[in-house]
């Protein structure tokens, strides 16, 4: 079974979506285990987004980001790193189809609804960086 992490961002939050997001997630068969309430300090945001940490568009998405608290979530399941991106659709939500979580609930590039790591390597590296190891439940 492989893991992955998703952050459910602010704008997911703000509109009161974090329920029917879980509720996708569940539907497709995943398994919630880690799952945790935070407010992302601009260290930990700029180690997650450092790909992009020196573009001039960073403090947008450093101010977009910690402008409230998120949800984070490790979950579970075969091949779930692809799934859930399938399920999320395109990052940019204008272009997600409707179905999909961001084609349904985004609204633009930034305002996607859900973080969702792109690779097995980067989930790896996005469980370690939120949640400790007892943190994440082997079910």
């Amino acid at each position: 079974m492989q893991k992955t992490f998703v952050i459910f961002k602010p704008d997911c939050m703000a509109q009161h979506q974090a329920g029917q997001v879980l509720a996708r997630f569940e539907a497709a068969g995943f398994t919630v285990v880690g799952c945790k309430m935070t407010r992302l300090a601009p260290a930990v945001l700029r180690e997650h987004y450092a790909h992009v940490a020196s573009k001039p568009f960073y403090p947008e998405i450093e101010q977009f980001m910690s402008s409230q608290p998120v949800i984070v979530m490790a979950l579970q399941g075969e091949n779930i790193v692809q799934q859930v991106r399938d399920l999320l659709g395109p990052t940019d939500s204008r272009k997600a189809a409707k179905g999909t979580i961001r084609g349904d609930l985004g609204s633009d590039m930034m305002k996607n609804v859900v973080h969702a790591s792109d690779s097995d390597e980067n989930a790896k590296a996005e469980l370690a960086r939120f949640f400790r190891p007892e943190e994440i439940f082997a079910v």
